[in-house]
């Protein structure tokens, strides 16, 4: 007993002193810088941000801030409040028929659906979770419809400021908060780097689900023909009328997406351009519609496999900011 007691009080000092037992000096590794993240919008798209958390997470990149716009609003907040895999379980779980049952078409509203379905899907798991009892900050990027404000949520419900985040002008109902109207925050800042700069973050990596969209930017000199109506029968001659019109069938839904898609792509080249990241992750995703979230599966791959492939370059940037 008296040569065990003996022996620990060596081993404590030999510790103390950097010591290992076998006589080998420890090397302490220094502390590495953790990674704000700022999540961009994208729709369906933003689902590729579980995968890039997925990858951080298994990786041991630690993440200290968390700036989300729409879906990147949303998959943030959720990690945060350690409910990543509810949210991934549910988004792997949809089916277009699912998809369907969760819209409450409102058509006397600000939008086409209510969206309370998938609210109450969220309070089933974060009811009464508030930004204040998150471990790290977390800001939810949103817009006022009425002055076209940027508005930056980073106290009170989680659930309030995700809904108001994702709040796509004419297809979800504005969200009202302490007196404001709050839509998409998309419509002004689609990837939030900025905010995570305004935190004095020293490394910031982005998530842009718009990386390879070719095409967007482009400037084309047309000749106006003339104007085609979709309910008339195709002219003699008129050899790619059907296919035209075929094309012009977006639907009510598709035309506000589609043009969100526009003013998105755009607004996030000019914003980027000015205050760039340390680091962007691009996962191509170009493929998936902004509509199609039964495709969950595919883009969580694909969101996870691109950020593996930059573990190495991240693992070198805490290191220089360590």
């Amino acid at each position: 007993m008296l040569e065990w007691a003996s022996f620990r009080s060596r081993t404590d000092v030999r510790e103390a002193n950097g010591l290992s037992s076998s006589g080998a000096s420890e090397t302490k590794h220094p502390k590495k810088t953790g990674i704000s993240l700022a999540l961009g919008g994208g729709c369906a798209r933003g689902w590729a941000h579980i995968g890039v958390l997925r990858a951080l997470d298994e990786a041991g990149i630690e993440v200290s801030m968390i700036a989300g716009t729409s879906i990147g609003a949303l998959v943030g907040g959720c990690y945060l409040a350690g409910k990543l895999d509810e949210l991934e379980e549910f988004a792997r779980s949809l089916t277009k028929r699912r998809i369907f049952g969760l819209l409450d078409l409102n058509l006397r509203g600000s939008g086409l659906f209510g969206g309370m379905k998938l609210d109450a899907r969220l309070r089933e798991h974060m009811a009464g979770i508030r930004f204040e009892d998150l471990a790290k900050p977390f800001v939810a990027v949103t817009s006022e419809i009425r002055t076209g404000h940027e508005i930056w949520l980073s106290s009170g419900s989680l659930i309030t400021a995700m809904r108001a985040s994702y709040a796509l002008p004419g297809v979800f109902e504005p969200v009202n908060c302490n007196g404001r109207v709050l839509v998409d925050g998309a419509l002004v800042n689609p990837v939030p780097v900025s905010v995570c700069r305004a935190y004095e973050q020293p490394l910031v990596v982005a998530v842009n689900l718009h990386y390879d969209l070719f095409g967007r930017a482009a400037v084309i000199k047309h000749s106006a023909g003339e104007l085609v109506i979709e309910k008339d029968a195709p002219r003699p001659g008129q050899v790619d009328a059907e296919h035209q019109s075929h094309q012009t069938r977006l639907g009510i839904t598709g035309v506000m997406v589609e043009a969100f898609n526009i003013i998105q792509d755009r607004i996030s080249r000019a914003r980027l351009a000015g205050d760039p990241p340390d680091m962007s992750l691009q996962p191509k995703l170009s493929h998936i519609g902004l509509t199609e979230f039964h495709r969950a599966d595919e883009a969580i791959n694909l969101g996870y496999q691109a950020t593996m492939a930059q573990i190495g370059e991240l693992t070198r940037l805490q290191s220089v900011l360590a």
